[in-house]
């Protein structure tokens, strides 16, 4: 449970809560994925799709799913959980999926099955009667998912806001005390063989505290794995649901996408190799006033030792000791060994093996006749030595 800050208006009656109590909601559900690292995560009634928003930036998650009734408001701000251009310059290792789907909680459709978490924000008080009959036969029976969040209204609490008179929302068809959400909540855990535990948000008032919290959530855990029979049985339930957004984010596990990111990589540290082995090359020419042509030797960098997550420094010298990591110069082109470009960090990284590099940037990078190195042509630099 998160600490809360309320201020009462003197005045007005008002009560506000610091953070507002829906920010709240929507941390209290964050601090759960960061905890329990959850890979599929679905929101039923959705809405504008603000946790959806909020949850994409956790990198846990590789599958988000939205639910709603309510078709237009999710358009209105599906936007928002589309890739940006910084997503296509820089993938993520993870992959990401995100769709909206447009239906009923009421109705259960295979696209929701195999999550790990399924959230219900402030959702089944909006629910008809038959609609909540079936709610739990559909969340906790055929989505089965390990937990399960569910937030409501305290109708306790609501003689403190001011203006209130029967629910908070004028579409509310119900607002359940403790008592009553616990008694329904305990039943349908029992039933479908979950676990719950209550807690809540917006505590109240100094000599005010038998109330409760603003509002009530429960938290159910499932004991047991789903039976494999059962799943399968469901995957051939008829969809109910219409996907109105999707959308698949760039990930370096797209081999388009690491592909690319080898090849710029290995372009830039080639880039790097080449201007440091020039610089050598000039100084060496200064220091050799006798027109004999300077033995070029070179020290590998120590940014590249120093940032690798892979090799330790005496790892990264004794590689760049081997005289088959040593670039060299012929005439106009710089030769720089595969071994070399291998062994930069970010190059190992995003590999993870030689043969990996070889094929990612065969046909990419230009190489050398046997494929050993690759080749970098000098230009204006050649130009310079020349003069």
């Amino acid at each position: 449970m998160m600490d809360t800050n309320l201020q009462k208006d003197d005045l007005t009656g008002t009560i506000k809560f610091i953070p507002p109590l829906y920010k709240q909601r929507y941390q209290f559900i964050k601090d759960l994925v960061i905890k329990y690292k959850p890979k599929k995560v679905a929101d039923l009634g959705c809405a504008d799709c603000t946790l959806l928003w909020m949850l994409k930036f956790c990198k846990c998650i590789e599958v988000l799913a939205g639910l709603d009734i309510r078709e237009n408001v999710m358009k209105e701000k599906m936007h928002r959980l589309s890739p940006l251009p910084a997503d296509y310059l820089q993938p993520s290792e993870r992959s990401l999926t995100v769709t909206l789907h447009h239906g009923s909680v009421a109705h259960k459709d295979p696209c929701m099955l195999g999550f790990d978490l399924v959230t219900c924000i402030e959702l089944i008080e909006h629910l008809e009667a038959a609609e909540l009959e079936k709610f739990p036969e559909v969340v906790f029976g055929f989505m089965a998912p390990a937990m399960v969040v569910i937030s409501t209204p305290n109708s306790e609490f609501n003689p403190l806001l001011p203006g209130v008179t029967l629910f908070r929302h004028s579409d509310h068809k119900f607002e359940w005390d403790r008592a009553q959400f616990q008694r329904w909540a305990v039943a349908a855990a029992t039933r479908y063989d979950y676990t719950v535990e209550f807690t809540g948000l917006g505590t109240p008032p100094p000599r005010t505290e038998d109330v409760g919290f603003c509002t009530q959530i429960g938290v159910f855990v499932r004991k047991y794995p789903k039976n494999g029979e059962t799943v399968n049985s469901e995957k051939h339930t008829q969809h109910a649901y219409k996907t109105v957004f999707k959308a698949v984010y760039p990930s370096l596990k797209d081999e388009k996408y690491l592909q690319n990111a080898v090849v710029s990589e290995v372009l830039f540290g080639a880039d790097i190799i080449k201007r440091r082995l020039l610089g050598n090359f000039r100084s060496e020419c200064k220091e050799h006033s006798d027109g004999l042509e300077p033995k070029l030797k070179f020290q590998p960098f120590k940014y590249f030792m120093t940032c690798s997550k892979n090799l330790s420094l005496a790892e990264s010298e004794k590689l760049a000791d081997d005289r088959s990591m040593e670039p060299f110069i012929d005439g106009n082109t710089v030769y720089i060994p595969l071994a070399k470009i291998f062994s930069i960090p970010k190059v190992n990284q995003l590999c993870g093996t030689f043969e990996k590099l070889s094929k990612l940037i065969a046909g990419k990078v230009a190489l050398s006749n046997d494929g050993s190195a690759v080749i970098v042509i000098m230009e204006c630099e050649n130009e310079e030595q020349e003069n």
